[in-house]
């Protein structure tokens, strides 16, 4: 029986008293860890994830922690430049010792997760009951923001038709408002020609934030407009 494993970003196919090299595990050698993310199991039934293989697991021992072969990374510059540079570099891999594959009961067999040393450098391991409580409370502040948007949404909607019942004025006789600008002015509260004929500087400025049409009240002359129109 063999399975293909993901770890790292790479996949590896393995069975049973394999050694494998994988990049840096956040473990010591002689403990055992636990793959959980199995693409396939092989054998007389092979079995395919979609993506991954609920229930089935991999486990090794930790051999120890070793460097890969050293890779050198030459880089010139030609013709302005005139400059070159040489690193060498030697991966961190952790080298490990199949012992067993499982096709289900991954959940319970009480052995360490194998979670990357990059993933964890500089905070502690987090559980899988740990991860399952943050996504679990992720979840619940999304649902409470989508909510709180639609009690927004509606509050406009119905401050909107609440001014149109109301009998307001028809304010796309203004230059320059058409029914989505005029639904703007509904749901910031103004619904006659005789609030706009009203406005002091600090009201156009305010309606200008709103409206998000910096310049506009005072180009197209709402309030002059307002005025006449009140008078008529």
């Amino acid at each position: 029986m063999f399975a293909v494993l993901k770890t790292g970003g790479k996949q590896y196919r393995v069975k049973s008293g394999d050694m494998l090299r994988v990049e840096k595990l956040a473990a010591e050698a002689g403990e055992t860890v636990q793959f959980n993310e199995i693409l396939m199991l092989g054998g007389d039934s092979p079995v395919v994830g979609a993506p991954m293989i609920d229930g089935a697991c991999v486990q090794a021992e930790v051999i120890d922690q070793i460097k890969g072969e050293k890779v050198i990374h030459f880089v010139k510059r030609r013709r302005k430049h005139g400059s070159q540079r040489t690193k060498g570099h030697r991966q961190q891999l952790t080298l490990l010792r199949v012992t067993d594959i499982m096709g289900d009961g991954a959940d319970e067999s009480g052995v360490k997760a194998a979670i990357g040393a990059g993933s964890v450098s500089g905070a502690a391991v987090v559980s899988d009951g740990q991860y399952a409580k943050n996504k679990t409370q992720q979840a619940e502040m999304a649902k409470r923001v989508s909510e709180g948007q639609a009690e927004e949404k509606s509050a406009k909607t119905a401050k909107s038709k609440a001014a149109k019942s109301a009998g307001g004025d028809d304010l796309k006789k203004l230059s320059g408002v058409g029914p989505a600008l005029e639904k703007k002015l509904h749901e910031a509260g103004v619904t006659s020609f005789a609030q706009i004929a009203a406005w002091t500087e600090a009201d156009i400025a305010d309606m200008d934030e709103k409206l998000s049409f910096k310049g506009r009240i005072e180009r197209e002359g709402w309030i002059d407009q307002a005025k006449e129109l009140t008078k008529g």
